[in-house]
């Protein structure tokens, strides 16, 4: 499987969320872009355990995000990766940045969030993001019902 970065697409009506070390977060109604790296073994792989975890919601969560995706506030709509052995993570949040939940899903970098928060769908925004850092955006539909 090929190695690369990747956001995850959350949307809620609002909810609050307990989040591990970061605690009780208040989550207004709108949609959560999530970035993430896919640089290790098994490479893009790792958006498939992202989905899974969404879809049994029976785990326990190991990282910030798995939090969201383990709440039945929040709806994991869709991702879009990149194939790249590059290390772009950081770059595409700091492409994407602007309203975020701070410290989230950073704990391994100096960024101030890896959760961005938008109002409406972000998705031209984030593939735009995506073609900027010359990478070909793959986006992957999960949540067919809707917001």
């Amino acid at each position: 499987m090929d190695k690369g970065i990747y956001c995850l697409v959350l949307a809620t009506a609002g909810t609050t969320v307990r989040t591990g070390a970061l605690g009780e977060i208040v989550f207004p109604e709108g949609w959560y872009v999530y970035v993430g790296s896919a640089l290790g073994t098994g490479g893009l792989k790792r958006l498939d355990r992202h989905v899974t975890l969404f879809r049994d919601r029976n785990k326990s969560p190991k990282w910030h995000i798995d939090h969201l995706l383990l709440d039945p506030g929040f709806t994991l709509e869709y991702t879009v990766s990149a194939a790249t052995g590059y290390d772009l993570e950081c770059l595409l949040a700091q492409r994407i940045g602007e309203q975020g939940i701070r410290g989230f899903g950073c704990s391994d970098c100096s960024c101030t969030t890896h959760l961005f928060f938008r109002e409406r769908d972000p998705k031209k925004e984030i593939i735009t993001a995506f073609k900027r850092l010359m990478l070909a955006p793959a986006i992957q539909t999960i949540n067919t019902r809707g917001v």
